[in-house]
């Protein structure tokens, strides 16, 4: 069974559905409020959990986040390397819109407060060839990376959100990156979107790329070969978790030894389930309910 680290963020979200995202001075009702347990970090440990990984999530929560570890732990993720800090948890303030479309307001809190220690201690538990998944909503993502790298260790990296301290990051050192449009067009320097696979592969010449394209479909890229797979077309409800969805079966199910082509097919099976739910880490299916996933199937077009 795939062994994989996640150090990750975790956040409780307060999510408030609207007819439309709030526009500058305006002031606008909400339908209802939700509090649910968030974090690209904590969806993505769900996710791969839910593949059939043996995943080990470390970060740092506040006294307010016990439900955080809780629910990991009841998605059988180990939490033993999860720290608490004496400020708050990391929170998000989330609009979703009658379209089912999200609006993401990001406080970092304890996922900010990440130390040294908590590093070395975390990579203890991992040997060379097992992967280690990691996002931008934490901090010394560098120090992580160059350790995990100087031990062997594959670096799955979802770079979201995109800063311009990003450009300092050893992104050489990263074995697959895990992009949505906006992070493609960052990293690659191109918006055509079918241009991308070849920037990429030349910027980052060691790495494979998972790209994400929304409504359209995903893309695997590697060194000399290219997968295209489209949607599983699903009434939306809420996209919040989908990207995080389709990193964690994909890299849990190749991390296992699935064909990526397979991987792909059943993590965007997963990603369809995940946006006709509401909720971001309440949403994502088991590998049961993925691979029998009822949408019907609309193929890639992009390009």
């Amino acid at each position: 069974m795939a062994r994989i680290l996640n150090f990750g963020s975790l956040n409780i979200d307060y999510v408030y559905h609207v007819d439309h995202f709030v526009a500058p001075g305006e002031t606008i009702s909400s339908f209802s409020r939700e509090v649910n347990c968030g974090g690209k970090g904590l969806n993505q440990s769900i996710a791969l959990a839910a593949s059939g990984a043996t995943v080990l999530h470390a970060g740092k929560i506040g006294p307010d986040g016990k439900i955080l570890t809780d629910l990991l732990e009841s998605s059988g993720v180990s939490t033993a390397l999860v720290d608490i800090s004496g400020g708050p948890s990391g929170h998000a303030i989330i609009q979703v819109d009658k379209n089912g479309q999200n609006s993401i307001i990001l406080f970092s809190g304890a996922n900010h407060e990440i130390l040294p220690e908590m590093i070395t201690c975390a990579l203890d538990h991992l040997e060379p060839g097992d992967t280690i998944v990691l996002q931008n909503e934490i901090s010394r993502i560098p120090e992580i990376m160059s350790l995990a790298s100087a031990l062997g260790i594959r670096i799955v990296f979802n770079p979201s959100p995109i800063t311009p301290e990003m450009e300092d990051y050893p992104l050489e050192l990263v074995s697959m990156f895990v992009l949505n449009e906006i992070e493609g067009e960052a990293l690659s320097g191109t918006s055509d979107f079918s241009a991308m696979p070849d920037a990429l592969r030349e910027r980052f010449p060691g790495a494979t790329f998972l790209l994400t394209f929304g409504s359209r479909g995903s893309v695997y890229v590697t060194s000399d070969r290219i997968i295209k797979y489209g949607i599983h077309k699903a009434p939306v409800v809420d996209t919040t978790a989908a990207g995080d969805t389709i990193l964690g079966f994909f890299t849990g199910l190749t991390a296992g030894g699935t064909d990526p082509e397979k991987a792909l097919e059943i993590a965007t099976k997963a990603a369809a389930i995940t946006v006709s739910r509401k909720g971001a880490a309440p949403s994502i299916p088991t590998l049961e309910e993925a691979e029998a996933c009822p949408f019907p199937y609309v193929p890639f077009d992009l390009f």
